[in-house]
């Protein structure tokens, strides 16, 4: 059985597999041990045993604050008031919030891999290309009002900051609706 296939977080398969490899130190080594060694053995084993369920504990703790971690920030990420997007130097939506996908007036799922380019007004697009060409030649963060609306959608003002992350070459683009302040 490869790795690949073996299921370390079963404990069944888990002790089968360390029994057949037992088996197969036990067969090369065939001198008898005496007494003392084997209770030192064992006595190895079982603080061995309790230091493992320790370090398994503090495994599952940390599990469990990631996993908190994890919701909160993706719910402060998915529900907040503002539209978050990150995108390429090309303008490609690599990832959105719910707030943004309504802005934009499409399907969250949807939008993954357009051109936020699309969704920009034809009169706003030399602000939207001069903007984005800014924030990824500057890598400091940048801010421009351009106007949200496509096909039959309704023109909607908004105000984006963005900045270019690290390494990575995104875009990290914030989105807030003005259009009522106006």
């Amino acid at each position: 059985m490869n790795n690949e296939e073996f299921d370390f977080t079963d404990p069944g398969t888990l002790r089968q597999k360390a029994e057949e490899l037992l088996k197969l130190k036990l067969v090369k080594t065939d001198k008898p041990v005496p007494e003392t060694d084997v209770k030192k053995l064992l006595h190895e084993l079982q603080v061995h045993q309790i230091e493992l369920e320790m370090q398994n504990e503090e495994l599952r703790q940390a599990y469990e604050t990631a996993e908190t971690a994890l919701k909160k920030y993706t719910m402060l990420y998915d529900l907040s008031p503002m539209g978050y997007l990150t995108l390429e130097i090309d303008g490609t939506i690599e990832e959105l919030n719910f707030t943004a996908a309504d802005m934009l007036g499409e399907r969250r799922f949807s939008l993954a891999g357009s051109n936020f380019i699309l969704f920009v007004a034809e009169g706003s697009k030399p602000e939207f290309n001069n903007f984005l060409r800014k924030v990824f030649a500057s890598h400091t963060k940048e801010s421009c009002t351009v106007m949200l609306g496509h096909d039959l959608t309704p023109l909607v003002q908004v105000y984006m900051e963005g900045i270019v992350t690290g390494d990575d070459d995104k875009c990290l683009l914030s989105v807030v609706d003005v259009s009522s302040f106006n």
